[in-house]
């Protein structure tokens, strides 16, 4: 591997680990978040052509995980954003360490009473290997294989057009300095009338 991308592999792995945000690269994008669908609790379909023209913050949740106060974080910026086109979308998984035992009717009241969490959440979904939900495994080959989840709580930003536009690792609080600028960023450039 030449020095130069090895360097990028370094960097991109240290920015990962203390959850800074690692760009897409646009000319290597193809496809959208649009075009897939994912399964909620009950069982109906939630296509994410719903979120068009909004910006979605997609996270893979565990309950008994150790960074479930994170929870609480992604109903904060739920509260603050949504009105101005900002979704959250939480993606239950029990891929790490068996961390999400509960079963998809008691998650979200699980995570409402405990964490006020009241954001769009989807069916228990698997997030990693072969037999990753197909959100995952796009955003894998969107992204690269540093930007594909090693926890819980790994968080996926999407543009209001369908593309990946940035990720941040486990650590990254939902409300730190660096989620709040990317997502106000993007929020930023949406037209006033897609804000509701």
């Amino acid at each position: 591997m030449p020095r130069f991308a090895l360097a990028a592999v370094v960097i991109s792995g240290i920015l990962a680990a203390t959850g800074q945000a690692v760009a897409a690269d646009p000319a290597t994008q193809t496809g959208s978040a649009h075009d897939i669908n994912f399964e909620l609790a009950n069982g109906l379909s939630l296509p994410m052509k719903e979120f068009e023209g909004k910006v979605v913050l997609v996270v893979n949740t565990a309950t008994a995980c150790g960074f479930s106060g994170q929870l609480s974080g992604l109903q904060e910026l739920h509260e603050r954003y949504a009105d101005q086109g900002l979704v959250v979308l939480g993606v239950p998984s029990n891929d790490f360490g068996g961390q999400e035992p509960r079963k998809d009717g008691e998650i979200a009241a699980y995570c409402e009473a405990k964490y006020g969490a009241t954001f769009q959440m989807t069916a228990k979904t698997s997030v990693r290997g072969d037999t990753a939900h197909p959100f995952y495994q796009w955003a894998v080959e969107e992204l690269g294989s540093l930007a594909r989840p090693n926890w819980n709580f790994h968080k996926y930003l999407v543009g209001p057009d369908g593309s990946l536009v940035t990720w941040f690792g486990t650590p990254a609080k939902p409300t730190s300095k660096a989620v709040v600028a990317e997502i106000e960023k993007h929020l930023d450039q949406l037209p006033a009338d897609q804000n509701s």
